[in-house]
């Protein structure tokens, strides 16, 4: 009996370690701006408006909706037209939408000095 749960729950495992590297990952990455201990170019040059390192945390974030996406929604085991058919669209939205609110931002910001 046990060896059937163990196996019909090994994906679950799956997705905890993955998604716990990821943020393991963006955790380090904070404690390391916060240390200092980055390099200059990821906390100091800026790419519409954001630091590198602040696209970084945008992406990893989008990787793990994505997965979680996946794996929670059972999207993982669909065509993969379905698939794509659903993460696209998101997946342009959400830059698009930071995109309109950092250029609107930054022009309320100029009108401000």
């Amino acid at each position: 009996m046990s060896e059937t749960t163990t196996n019909s729950n090994w994906w679950i495992w799956k997705v905890f370690w993955i998604l716990l590297a990821l943020t393991t990952f963006e955790v380090l990455l904070g404690i390391f701006k916060v240390n200092e201990s980055l390099p200059d170019f990821l906390v100091k040059e800026t790419v519409i408006g954001l630091f590198w390192l602040t696209h970084i945390f945008i992406v990893l974030t989008l990787i793990k909706a994505g997965y979680i996406v996946m794996a929670f929604m059972h999207l993982g085991h669909e065509r993969k037209s379905l698939k794509w058919t659903i993460l696209t669209p998101a997946m342009i939205l959400i830059p698009y939408l930071l995109f309109i609110l950092l250029t609107e931002g930054g022009y309320h910001l100029s009108l401000m000095h």
